[in-house]
């Protein structure tokens, strides 16, 4: 049996090099850029405002802000696991794909709904803050123990936000600039010279 040599750099042309080099630049400059655009370290934190870097999401931020849940809940606290750090992040960063993929090629429904899995971290959540009430409700006759908690309190804590234009003058507050300090001086400078 024949051993194959690995390649090398010394095996690669110099002209070549310089290429591989810098696209390899390009691409990691490019990442970086596309991290510091998107605010994606804000998306590791529990900051609802995380949730408004995209304009979609303004509506549910806004409506959530006046309701009760905003004093003592976040936005993970109702939309990501909370059984272990693994899971969360997990769930954090497969949505959170999901939504740049949805937002990145304009395919956002104007209407937002969560999707089943996410229903069910919702429902999930819902019970682990509130199991001592479910406990009481369901004890009577008349409720369905399988019914999903926003069957009837579709309203908590999003009231009736069915689109974009439900909330068109809400008040949120504003987003940080995304290109660095220095280089809006440097167009400053450039355009008073």
């Amino acid at each position: 049996m024949r051993l194959r040599r690995l390649i090398t750099l010394a095996d690669v042309p110099p002209g070549l090099r310089m290429m591989c080099f810098g696209s390899v630049g390009v691409f990691v400059g490019m990442s970086l850029y596309v991290a510091r655009v998107s605010e994606a370290t804000s998306y590791l934190s529990d900051d609802p405002k995380a949730c408004i870097n995209c304009h979609i999401m303004t509506p549910q931020y806004a409506t959530w802000q006046h309701s009760s849940h905003a004093r003592v809940a976040t936005c993970n606290d109702c939309h990501v696991p909370h059984d272990n750090l693994i899971s969360k992040y997990y769930f954090k960063a497969k949505d959170g794909m999901r939504h740049s993929v949805l937002f990145t090629l304009r395919r956002e429904p104007q209407v937002i709904q969560a999707i089943p899995e996410s229903r069910r971290v919702i429902q999930e959540n819902c019970l682990r803050c509130h199991a001592r009430v479910v406990e009481d409700v369901t004890r009577s006759a008349h409720t369905d123990k399988d019914r999903s908690c926003t069957d009837c309190h579709r309203e908590v804590p999003h009231g009736r936000v069915h689109s974009l234009s439900a909330t068109p003058n809400a008040a949120i507050p504003p987003l940080s600039p995304v290109t660095p300090e220095w280089f809006d001086k440097a167009l400053d400078r450039t355009g008073k010279e």
